[in-house]
């Protein structure tokens, strides 16, 4: 039986929350620096002005004009992202791809391991509706636990402290009337229920 929410074909202009942890829950994040460096390749691969190139003096490949990263998240163990996907269907699977060869050759070459980093493939769960799609980012940005503080999520994006062109908030942003994302955020309690329900969905992270 596949594994749950383990999705291996992706629609187009659809949106996808991506997850995934470190083998037997191993930490991937060791230092301040393991951190940095993943988020690098978010702005690797989705920043168009950035022209660096692999060890061949190839240019990287570039996803920004099909997917869009809305949220992420980085923990010690794991990591959260929203994304939208546009008009490729396999552009999402081979961001993930890129991303986890790139971060895991990096962390393996740092710490004199070998082996797989992650615990197996990534899983990534459609979003079915809009108001799934705003507790969707809300969970993401609560899971650190000094989240407004944390460094390693969207959060500042979202809250007007950074202008990162490569994080696109504005469809979440674009769904608030008449009240603020800090305060979405902040009003925890009335949500609770649906928080857990996104909880169980994600596999004892």
């Amino acid at each position: 039986m596949p594994a749950k929410n383990v999705v291996r074909e992706f629609a187009c202009y659809q949106y996808y929350h991506v997850y995934n942890r470190g083998v037997a829950k191993q930490r991937i994040f060791l230092d301040q620096a393991d951190k940095h460096y993943f988020i690098n390749l978010f702005d690797r691969y989705l920043n168009p002005s950035n022209t660096t190139c692999d060890y061949a003096g190839i240019p990287y490949r570039k996803f920004d004009n099909e997917l869009e990263l809305l949220s992420f998240c980085l923990m010690n163990n794991h990591f959260h992202l929203l994304v939208y996907q546009t008009h490729n269907p396999i552009a999402l699977s081979d961001f993930m791809k890129s991303i986890g060869t790139a971060y895991t050759m990096y962390f393996n070459l740092k710490y004199k391991r070998v082996g797989p980093l992650f615990q197996g493939t990534y899983k990534a769960s459609r979003i079915s509706n809009d108001s799934y799609l705003m507790h969707i980012s809300r969970y993401i940005h609560l899971n650190p636990r000094e989240y407004l503080t944390c460094m390693y999520s969207s959060l500042p994006s979202y809250l007007g402290r950074d202008d990162i062109t490569w994080i696109k908030p504005s469809k979440i942003l674009d769904m608030f009337e008449g009240t603020s994302y800090l305060t979405f955020l902040q009003d925890y309690e009335d949500t609770k229920l649906m928080l857990d329900e996104i909880k169980h969905e994600l596999a004892d992270y």
